[in-house]
């Protein structure tokens, strides 16, 4: 049974979320002390969370990266703001998906599902090798980690999704749809600049160790990998 830690303070709204993920099997935990999220969630454990922006003390900004120092949980953002950049911040700071209040239950339970199937589901372990060597980039799903000459660095469940694309793809044309739907489930909250932005981390990480121009933006298309790691 997946347990799922809300941090939300309507109370309102925290009750009507628990009443219907109970229904679905969901064991459902609330957080009552906004100054200590972060404590409540390594005594609870969860395997998703759902986290408003605006919080007492910290917004969820906030705890979002206090959580993501410690985990990769999915984290669900469920916020009253409607602009791209707060949702680009979301993402920025770890977020797995967003969804906007007021909004339907059948669409809170589609997305905290498919979230789910990616990060516990049998689909996610039968597409993904925990290692997988590409000429000498070392990438380890595991850990969301990638490894080449001897250095290392750390990615985003994003940022790996996204390399993990590419490099099986490699010197191929990966159009900007098939990112977006392979890596977000619900495209009404998700545009290009989000796309952009996740990509653009990326390079900067794979520059991090040492490799440059490697993802390629092929314009009015999407993106390519090419080798220019062993030459």
């Amino acid at each position: 049974m997946y347990k799922v830690l809300v941090i939300e303070d309507d109370k309102k709204l925290q009750e009507l979320i628990k009443d219907r993920l109970e229904r679905y099997n969901y064991t459902v935990s609330i957080v009552k002390d906004y100054t200590d999220v972060k404590g409540q969630f390594l005594r609870e454990d969860p395997h998703l969370v759902l986290l408003d922006i605006n919080l007492p003390n910290y917004d969820g900004f906030y705890w979002c990266r206090e959580i993501r120092s410690i985990s990769k949980v999915p984290i669900i953002f469920i916020s009253a703001r409607l602009s791209d950049m707060d949702q680009v911040m979301a993402i920025e700071n770890g977020g797995d998906d967003y969804i906007i209040k007021p909004f339907s239950f059948d669409l809170l339970l589609a997305k905290i599902k498919g979230v789910m199937r990616r990060a516990y589901g049998e689909y996610a372990e039968r597409t993904t090798r925990d290692i997988l060597d590409i000429e000498g980039l070392c990438l380890y799903a595991n850990q969301n980690l990638v490894e080449w000459d001897k250095g290392k660095v750390e990615l985003s469940k994003k940022e790996f999704a996204l390399l993990y694309i590419l490099a099986t793809n490699l010197n191929q044309i990966v159009p900007r749809e098939k990112l977006l739907e392979e890596l977000w489930d619900d495209m009404e909250f998700v545009d290009d600049n989000t796309l952009s932005v996740n990509i653009a981390r990326l390079r900067k990480k794979l520059e991090d160790l040492g490799i440059y121009d490697s993802i390629k933006t092929k314009r009015g298309q999407g993106y390519s990998m090419v080798n220019t790691w062993s030459r």
